[in-house]
């Protein structure tokens, strides 16, 4: 029986089952799970262990694109202050990225992944996308993978530069500074995008995922695997930012302290539950006297930007101005959740009617880009406990 440790109000009782049998049944090794109901916490959980040490309370951990409900949010501060438009071409803001056919993207349509810029067209080694400028600079001469706004496809990596970007010239800030000032400080949140060094220790490595096979299953499986994970395929491009993240296990780029200090706004979110599941709550109402986001914003935020085939997932996709909405391919508590999970199993959102913000952040990864069977076996739990 893995080591649990936290609170749960006596209501939630089987979700803190639910997070208990995710160690037994389904291969967590270590966890962080909270949720806040009305702006207040009912579940602060965490167990398990970050190598040989226990995974604590304080424990933090990098959450690939749960980062894009983080990035979202900065962004809606500024609409809420009228300081972003998000209907405003891009160029208005970023006059460099106008050229070979973008003069007509908005920022509403790089927050919905409609500006056909999946993944980066140029060749660029690690250090070139940390520093932020090569990537900026590729993406401003690049054209569009299909025509502006008549789709959407997944920008699995692009969508923090590129909304990053937006949000630098509108704020005077970097995205790291941004999110400091307007969402982390005042709520006194352990979030970052862009990890002070100082803080490495705490992070929990990531354990990247085994993928184990029957005899025979081999070669086919890694053959469908290459066809839409490979070097060429558009899906490949877009997780591994054309090889300069690569998607290799072997080679795991992921705990590299570069990467985690370095300013990715899609994928480089480090925090715990405790603080996503916090921030999530400030977006929906009040906590301590703090709201995030007005009603107004969040109600244009949730409401259906795109939704039907994924030109870059294949698989249908549901996306509001930024956060990921409820579907099959992320089912959460409800028609008008939104948030967003992140690669191999972390996922935050918040559903306004029920109340609810929710966060659940761990180190082992598993193969699934969203709807891993241990976030969706504790939205099951807490859907029982609401009702």
């Amino acid at each position: 029986m893995a080591r649990v440790e936290g609170y749960a109000n006596n209501q939630f009782q089987e979700v803190v089952q639910a997070f208990k049998s995710n160690f037994d049944n389904h291969g967590d090794v270590g966890a962080s799970l909270c949720i806040y109901k009305d702006g207040a916490v009912v579940v602060d959980l965490w167990g398990g262990y970050n190598g040989y040490a226990p995974y604590g309370s304080d424990t933090l951990q990098l959450i690939f694109s749960a980062t894009k409900g983080i990035t979202t949010t900065a962004a809606l501060i500024l609409v809420d202050r009228s300081e972003l438009d998000l209907d405003v071409p891009v160029k208005e803001y970023w006059p460099e990225f106008a050229k070979a056919g973008k003069d007509r993207i908005t920022t509403r349509w790089l927050l919905s992944h409609r500006a056909g810029l999946p993944y980066v067209d140029a060749h660029l080694d690690l250090e070139e996308v940390i520093s932020w400028t090569p990537v900026i600079e590729a993406l401003a001469e690049q054209a569009p993978l299909w025509e502006p706004g008549s789709g959407h496809g997944y920008h699995a990596l692009t969508f923090g530069w590129l909304v990053g970007e937006v949000l630098r010239r509108v704020s005077g800030m970097s995205v790291s500074e941004l999110i400091s000032k307007e969402i982390a400080s005042p709520l006194n949140l352990d979030l970052w995008i862009g990890l002070p060094s100082s803080l490495e220790p705490r992070v929990a490595p990531l354990l990247p995922p085994r993928l184990e096979l029957p005899d025979g299953f081999g070669q086919s499986v890694n053959q469908l695997i290459n066809s839409f994970l490979g070097p060429e395929s558009v899906l490949g491009k877009a997780l591994s930012l054309s090889g300069a993240l690569p998607l290799n296990m072997e080679r795991f780029p992921w705990n590299d302290s570069k990467l985690h200090e370095a300013q990715l706004p899609a994928a480089s979110g480090i925090t715990n539950a405790r603080s996503l599941a916090r921030m999530y709550a400030s977006v929906i109402g009040e906590v301590e006297g703090i709201r995030l986001v007005s009603p107004r914003t969040m109600e244009m935020a949730r409401q259906v930007h795109s939704d039907g085939p994924d030109r870059v997932l294949v698989v249908p996709t549901r996306f509001g101005a930024g956060y990921m909405l409820d579907s099959a391919f992320q089912p959460l508590l409800g028609q008008g959740s939104f948030g967003h999970p992140g690669a191999g199993g972390s996922l935050g959102f918040a559903d306004p009617e029920a109340g609810i913000s929710f966060a659940y952040v761990m180190n082992q990864m598993q193969i699934n880009l969203s709807g891993d069977p241990r976030t969706q076996s504790l939205v099951e739990a807490l859907r029982h406990c609401l009702s």
